[in-house]
């Protein structure tokens, strides 16, 4: 059985309109985070919300992500973006006859390098 200190961790800070601090997530456990002041109470937390999100698994008879396993992803998450920006992307998704979604999602796989789904936009050219 893995040990709560054999699972990888990401922490970021917090920009001033988050409330400032530090937080942190568990690869493997999408809804696993929590913050601090400093990094270092923005591990211990998150170590108490881990030992806790395992705890609830095993409580509901549920499978525990292994160490390094990139956890059950949903394929949704939701991210904010600038007004600004949001609009830009709904005028282009008019534009090109698809979905805010499909449009995204597009520009993510070219961001990182893989095919785009079938609803690729028309090219901006």
């Amino acid at each position: 059985m893995a040990k709560l200190t054999d699972y990888p961790f990401e922490v970021r800070p917090l920009d001033p309109e988050e409330g400032g601090g530090y937080l942190i997530s568990f690869p493997d456990f999408a809804e696993c985070i929590s913050d601090g002041e400093t990094i270092e109470e923005a591990i211990a937390n998150g170590r108490d919300a881990l030992k806790a999100t395992v705890a609830a698994l095993k409580s509901k008879k549920l499978a525990v992500p292994a160490p390094n396993s990139g956890g059950v992803a949903s394929g949704k998450f939701v991210a904010r973006v600038p007004k600004t920006v949001h609009a830009q992307l709904a005028t282009r998704a008019r534009a090109e006859g698809v979905s805010l979604n499909a449009l995204v999602l597009t520009f993510i796989a070219q961001g990182l390098g893989h095919p785009a789904s079938k609803h690729r936009p028309k090219s901006a050219a």
